[in-house]
């Protein structure tokens, strides 16, 4: 489990900085926990808590509206984690995470967190800084592209971002909805569904079961 937990720390951007050994001392603060299906982890606005480690099993994150209506971000699965912000700040939680299947997480409490800063200052506290530096930049980078750039080009930037190559085809294997897609690129679900229409009609883009393949590269504009 210790390795598990160790190699989504480094994939984590707040801590893409901290040198192994410290990590490790870090990942061995993790507990391990269950939970059944449909069960709510972390509600929209609860107190800041501890992060979360996907071990095995799969959760949604998602909204609410003031309309009862919800929206999900993401699904997230082994070997991915959610609540990191919880560990920097005091901020309530800025969404809900659901099971949609049982779940093992490893979760590294707040206290342990802070505690490990505290005691390896040099290379757990200048690693997180440059970590948070690296995301900063990284944020900086994608608002400026969602400024400049318009809905068809950072659809397109998107599907490439979930493809993975299998038998020498680009496919995006993870369900996904068009109101996901949407919400990741900062669009209405209807112009993500027009867009992914023509892409299908023109021969780029074809639907197997659930599985999205790539047949061709992508046109610079639509």
């Amino acid at each position: 489990m210790l390795l598990d937990i160790l190699t989504c720390l480094k994939k984590i951007p707040t801590f893409t900085e901290v040198p192994e050994p410290a990590l490790t001392i870090l990942a061995e603060c993790a507990k391990k926990k269950s939970f059944g299906k449909n069960c709510l982890i972390i509600s929209e606005g609860d107190a800041a808590g501890p992060l979360f480690i996907i071990l095995s099993g799969k959760v949604r994150v998602y909204l609410d509206s003031e309309s009862g209506k919800s929206v999900t971000l993401s699904i997230q699965r082994s070997g991915s984690y959610f609540g990191e912000l919880s560990l920097l700040d005091d901020k309530p939680r800025s969404a809900s995470i659901v099971t949609v299947e049982p779940t093992i997480c490893a979760v590294i409490p707040k206290k342990a967190f802070v505690a490990w800063l505290v005691n390896n200052p040099e290379d757990a506290a200048l690693g997180v800084m440059r970590g948070l530096t690296r995301r900063i930049r990284s944020l900086t980078d994608n608002v400026r592209g969602l400024a400049l750039s318009d809905v068809y080009t950072r659809l397109s930037k998107a599907l490439h971002h979930l493809a993975v190559v299998q038998n020498d085809e680009l496919v995006i294997v993870e369900k996904i909805s068009h109101q996901e897609l949407a919400n990741q690129v900062g669009s209405s679900r209807e112009m993500v569904s027009k867009i992914m229409k023509d892409l299908t009609l023109g021969g780029y883009l074809s639907l197997q079961g659930k599985v999205i393949h790539i047949l061709k590269p992508l046109p610079a504009g639509w």
